[in-house]
């Protein structure tokens, strides 16, 4: 994976940046004076790469002296959910501010000025932890510790007021957040049906009456926009954590049972979900044209479609619209595709070539990455990665390496790599939509009849009659099937 670019990201403004090979900026290069508590931590050319729980928590609390790394800070909290539950952590920390508050408490105006400063680094600690990760304060134990910190805070800054304020407005916030990220999840979409009645599939109503895509929108470059505008508000709900349960979903070593076995996944799903609709929209546009001449034309639009998708940055709409285009009922259309120009969709698929780990594309990816970094504008800012590829990449790292070492620490390095991906991912999916908003095109986007896999052969064979054995008795079947429904 490449260095990630050299000047600040927008998703995490404080935080500095991952370099190549989890470089310095991850590892913190000066490492924090903690006297004899925290010995276990290794490091390999100054990196991080592992420690016992209990250690690497330490390191995440914040001292007179010292303050973690924010990339480090983002790394733990996103891992620790693998270990431990995000309440019993903050128990942890709860209590190894109690030990730090303590020893600050002598009476001296000099540790009087240090238990502030202390203070202030716990509030940026929890104020970093609240914004990055509001869905670990979700339950009310979570909300209880964070509730004691806040209040064993506040003491050391009693006079003027200003640490309460502060808290009282990150509460503020973290509840906002929680409402917004609720009310998502009650507005669930209801996942698209295919379409298995006979009249539609076996095309009773007169063509002339039936809508397309062309009829809504014949500019390829317009239809990629709309669907990026789709995708970057779909992939703006999922979350860090959402992403994590890739790992956590699983037991880590200990058997330890985590919060992630018993969330349900559905920004994930609910993505994938929509990937899914648009290459079998893509198939039923193709396949229920009776005409062989649109039914090219129809081809030739969604591979300039897909063509501005690539050209925008929007690799997982471009993607959706070539598998749909190499679904059997379409591929399958011989006369069709001699009509159509493929020298553009045979670039795409070269593109999309699977070989070699799909060289192709992550180059490709690479080079937009490279150039969002660089972009003045938020059109050139736009990456959207093949959203099953990068889930694929993650759960690869998860399944490659192991959580913990044979000493018993935990694999540090693994969750950096993890990270670091997740991190990048944030960061692409921060980018405002540049395009405006075509209601009616999305509507039809989102709503438009879709056939089921069965329902796309029938119509396919329709258009285009079987020519061989194995085509003829698949349609025997399909149309006996349809029959004896009816």
């Amino acid at each position: 994976m490449s260095a990630a670019p050299g000047k600040m990201r927008e998703t995490m403004p404080q935080t500095p940046i991952f370099s190549s090979m989890l470089g310095s900026s991850c590892s913190g290069q000066v490492q924090p004076d903690m006297g004899e508590r925290c010995v276990d931590p290794v490091y390999q050319d100054g990196n991080l790469v592992s420690g016992s729980l209990e250690a690497l928590i330490e390191r995440l609390v914040p001292t007179m002296d010292y303050y973690p790394d924010r990339t480090y800070i983002f790394t733990f909290l996103l891992s620790s959910r693998v270990f431990i539950h995000p309440h019993e952590l903050l128990a942890k920390v709860g209590q190894i501010c109690i030990k730090q508050k303590q020893q600050l408490e002598t009476g001296t105006e000099a540790e009087k000025a240090k238990l502030k400063s202390f203070a202030a680094k716990i509030i940026q600690l929890l104020k970093e932890w609240t914004e990055t990760f509001p869905y670990d304060f979700q339950d009310e134990k979570s909300m209880k510790e964070l509730k004691e910190i806040a209040h064993r805070i506040t003491q050391c800054d009693e006079e003027n007021g200003t640490v309460k304020k502060i808290i009282s407005q990150m509460t503020q916030n973290l509840l906002m957040a929680l409402s917004a990220r609720s009310q998502y999840q009650e507005i669930r979409e209801k996942f698209r049906q295919p379409v298995t009645d006979k009249g539609t599939i076996l095309k009773t109503k007169p063509q002339s009456t039936q809508k397309d895509i062309l009829s809504v929108c014949c500019d390829p470059l317009i239809l990629a926009q709309q669907l990026t505008y789709i995708e970057l508000e779909r992939v703006s709900n999922i979350y860090p954590e959402d992403l994590m349960q890739i790992v956590s979903h699983m037991d880590s070593l200990d058997n330890h049972k985590c919060r992630g076995d018993v969330t349900k996944t559905y920004n994930l799903e609910a993505y994938d979900n929509w990937f899914n609709c648009l290459s079998m929209l893509v198939a039923t546009e193709i396949c229920r044209i009776v005409k062989k001449k649109q039914r090219t034309r129809m081809v030739e639009f969604f591979i300039d479609v897909a063509r501005e998708c690539f050209n925008i940055g929007n690799f997982n709409s471009m993607m959706a619209i070539i598998s749909g285009m190499n679904l059997s009922p379409v591929a399958r259309l011989k006369k069709t595709w001699s009509k159509v120009k493929t020298a553009k969709f045979d670039v795409l698929e070269h593109h999309m070539d699977p070989s070699s780990n799909f060289c192709n594309y992550r180059t490709a990816l690479q080079g937009a990455a490279q150039r969002s970094q660089t972009a003045n504008s938020n059109r050139e800012k736009i990456v959207i990665p093949v959203f099953n590829l990068f889930i694929k990449d993650i759960y690869f790292l998860h399944k490659i390496h192991t959580n913990r070492l044979p000493n018993g620490q935990i694999n540090f390095k693994k969750f950096w790599e993890i990270s670091r991906q997740i991190h990048d991912f944030l960061t692409w999916k921060q980018v405002e939509c540049p395009f405006e908003k075509d209601k009616k095109i999305q509507s039809y986007l989102l709503t438009a009849p879709i056939y089921s896999e069965e329902a796309l052969f029938i119509a396919s064979f329709e258009s285009e009659g079987p020519e061989n054995h194995m085509e003829k008795d698949s349609w025997k079947t399909l149309r006996t099937t349809l029959l004896n429904r009816a």
